[in-house]
């Protein structure tokens, strides 16, 4: 008789919030083939130009009072956006800073990035540990967040998990603040700064390459050993420009200051790629799934380079028949390499699974679950995509595992067993 792993489910959830907004660039334009003889740009800001002193006043009055409620340092993000634009039209040399501000306000728009769902979370422990009691460890999540027009980014929740016990996440602030975008020339890396983020929540990753025009999607964040004592945190994602994916990767320490960059290779050019969180043999080791069906195992000697690879684990039981994938890093434990899974199957079900590589030698598999750890259940079946659960990485303290999952690409919730359960019911 095949066994099924036990499961915990905390009573927390994550739901979409419409109010949670950041500020983005707008710049009205006229259709493709229309000769106007001007931009809109330019007759705007003539527009804005033509404002007496009272107008110019209730109209900046009416931007703060529209903008300060959930968003900090106003009059500064409004400057910057005027400087951003400031070469699209004539005259920005004879603007006050009551104009600039108001022209900024004209060509920015709020976007409320979690309005229909929030979803695909992971977790990893913070970088930061200080002030936890009775075996607390604070924690933190990454999550996808969707829009408008299906545009997806990446927002951040902290908390703290007591192995076996209890989990809390903080409730996130009502403010959601702008990077400083420091820009290569290149558009394959960008560096951000979140210099006014007073904590993690209101911190948003929003597409900025055009590589990510319509979305940075399922962040994989992995903490990782640089082998000296000290640990980044990089994570790949898929960055969509409307036309095409690619993977990139994240990097940062802090989580104030974040690096983005291109991989490159042809395994770069699949999804769903999940970095191990330290060399294994002195080489960058990465899952993939280049063909979008089975797990391939990567190794490089550049964390931005990956190519070829050798198939891992292939669609064996019928909740895998259709396609296979991660669900975040591996995890190191003392058996081997836990490797969270998903798998596709009937009505394009997806499902959450386990297994277990060697320790020294990834590419060889130990043992898998036949059945599904956690499948859509009656009461979590329903949302935006039915019949999903999905996550981009657990999180194992000693022997007990947290298990943040989406469901329904709608919203998140928790799950909590131990690694010595999965490993019971895997053959």
């Amino acid at each position: 008789m095949i066994q099924r792993a036990k499961l915990r489910f905390p009573h927390v959830t994550l739901r979409p919030d419409p109010s949670r907004t950041l500020v983005r660039p707008f710049e009205p334009g006229y259709p493709r083939g229309f000769d106007a003889g001007t931009t809109r740009t330019q007759e705007t800001v003539d527009l804005i130009l033509s404002l007496d002193q009272a107008e110019l006043t209730r109209q900046l009055e009416g931007v703060t009072a529209s903008l300060d409620q959930n968003h900090r340092d106003v009059d500064a993000m409004l400057r910057r956006r005027f400087d951003e634009i400031a070469d699209h039209f004539e005259s920005a040399d004879r603007c006050d800073d009551a104009r600039r501000r108001l022209i900024g306000a004209y060509f920015s728009q709020e976007y409320a990035y979690e309005s229909a769902a929030l979803f695909n979370p992971g977790a990893v422990l913070h970088h930061e540990q200080s002030g936890v009691v009775d075996g607390e460890v604070r924690i933190i999540l990454s999550l996808r967040g969707i829009g408008e027009g299906h545009l997806s980014s990446v927002t951040f929740r902290t908390g703290r998990w007591k192995p076996g016990g209890a989990l809390i996440v903080d409730d996130p602030s009502s403010v959601s603040m702008q990077p400083i975008i420091e820009r290569a020339n290149t558009d394959d890396l960008v560096r951000l700064r979140y210099a006014g983020s007073e904590t993690l929540s209101e911190t948003v990753l929003f597409p900025v390459l055009p590589s990510q025009r319509q979305g940075i999607e399922d962040l994989r964040l992995v903490r990782f050993d640089e082998s000296d004592g000290t640990f980044a945190y990089h994570g790949t994602y898929t960055a969509f420009s409307g036309a095409e994916a690619r993977s990139e990767l994240l990097t940062t320490t802090d989580f104030s200051t974040f690096e983005m960059r291109a991989l490159t290779g042809d395994a770069s050019t699949g999804k769903g790629m999940a970095l191990f969180p330290r060399r294994v043999d002195g080489l960058f080791t990465m899952l993939g799934r280049q063909d979008n069906k089975n797990i391939w195992l990567l190794r490089s000697d550049d964390i931005l380079h990956w190519a070829g690879g050798a198939k891992l684990i292939e669609p064996r039981y019928p909740w895998e028949f259709v396609q296979m994938g991660n669900c975040g890093s591996p995890i190191e434990v003392d058996e081997g390499w836990l490797v969270l899974t998903h798998g596709v199957g009937t009505v394009r079900n997806y499902c959450i699974g386990a297994c277990l590589l060697d320790r020294r030698d990834p590419s060889r598999l130990l043992a898998r679950t036949p059945r599904p750890v956690l499948a859509p259940s009656p009461k979590q079946r329903d949302g935006y995509v039915p019949n999903v659960v999905y996550s981009c990485g657990a999180l194992v303290v000693g022997r007990d595992l947290l298990l943040p999952y989406a469901v329904a690409d709608s919203f998140t919730a928790f799950a909590t067993t131990t690694v010595d359960d999965l490993l019971a019911v895997m053959e």
